[in-house]
């Protein structure tokens, strides 16, 4: 098995190569038992840990930085962890996060003033860089920057909140990047991040998308692990 070093943790090319990654954000777990909850996650099925990173700033909200990302893996954790940045400025931060143990780090094209530099510097310091669009941002970004990247992630609510409805105009916006990502040749993580859930998942699957960030969707059940079966088994579906 091939494996890729990331930050630390080895990652393998035939994980980050699957069809359908399931990628559990812990904006919606219980931090009062965080860990216990990310256990539980990963042994219900999850793949990646993501970490919604809010700044009060480029987003309304005020969620968590690189010391809860180091906690997790002081505790144990060794599954890649998936970290959206939605802060400004965002090349500040991401050395912190690097050192703290994330795997891959995405951002928003509207909080780096040098988009090229910011990926550039991610990649430097041993991780995976992502590109984040928001419902309403073109992505006409890509022609430009998507032969560095390792991952796109389009929103699919308006950041700074879980438990949103997922905006429709997303699966059009997953059809374009994904024949872009398809021209370059090579693999690209395209992820979708809002409102995924057991009812919509096989039409993000099937415009596009092979990984699905899910919050209250998978927290908020009683049953982790009967969620994200019920995901896997509609992407299969579709594929």
């Amino acid at each position: 098995m091939i494996l890729a070093q990331v930050s630390g943790h080895s990652l393998s090319s035939e994980r980050f190569m699957s069809n359908c990654l399931i990628a559990p954000s812990i904006l919606s777990a219980d931090f009062a038992r965080l860990g216990a909850e990310v256990d539980a996650v990963l042994a219900a099925g999850a793949d990646w840990i993501h970490f919604d990173v809010m700044d009060n700033h480029y987003v309304p909200n005020l969620t968590f930085g690189p010391m809860v990302c180091k906690a997790l893996r002081s505790y144990g954790i060794t599954a890649p962890i998936d970290v959206h940045l939605m802060v400004e400025p965002v090349d500040r931060i991401v050395p912190d996060f690097t050192q703290a143990g994330a795997s891959m780090i995405s951002f928003h094209m509207e909080a780096s003033r040098h988009v090229h530099r910011t990926i550039q510097l991610i990649k430097s310091h041993g991780c995976m860089a992502g590109l984040v669009f928001n419902p309403a941002t073109p992505v006409d970004m890509l022609d430009w920057v998507l032969p560095e990247l390792d991952l796109v992630l389009l929103m699919s609510v308006n950041p700074g909140f879980g438990g949103q409805r997922f905006i429709p105009g997303t699966l059009d916006k997953l059809r374009l990047v994904r024949k872009k990502i398809d021209l370059l040749g090579r693999p690209v993580r395209l992820e979708v991040d809002g409102g995924v859930g057991i009812d919509n998942i096989g039409a993000i699957a099937e415009a596009g998308a092979d990984t699905f960030v899910a919050g209250s969707a998978i927290f908020h059940a009683p049953d982790y692990g009967d969620v994200i079966a019920h995901m896997r088994a509609a992407v299969a579906a579709v594929r």
